[in-house]
């Protein structure tokens, strides 16, 4: 069936905005020294803290508990992998953030 829109729109006197092709996802590389915590960050992605105004950080008893994330994966600097993520986390909530407010 061939899509009638620009006919329908035309009828009504409008004219529709040319539809921009989907973009291609950019790439991006990770360093080596970088690639356990972008792991890391990765398998915490459904450990959020959410409250009624959004996203508020990431649950650090899943990491740093008895059994938790960092024993799991046998994390050797946990102090060096926690600052990876807080750093990665405060830039997922900075565009969480930036996402809600222009929404």
């Amino acid at each position: 069936m061939e899509d009638k829109t620009d006919d329908d729109a035309k009828a009504f006197g409008l004219i529709l905005p040319k539809e921009k092709k989907p973009s291609e996802p950019e790439g991006f590389v990770v360093w080596d020294e970088n690639w356990e915590a972008v792991m890391m960050f990765l398998r915490m992605g459904t450990q959020w803290q959410v409250s009624m105004a959004g996203y508020t950080g990431m649950k650090y008893e899943v990491l740093l508990g008895a059994g938790g994330m960092f024993e799991l994966y046998d994390v050797k600097d946990r102090r060096g992998m926690l600052e990876d993520l807080q750093i990665m986390e405060t830039a997922a909530l900075a565009e969480l953030h930036k996402e809600k407010a222009n929404g």
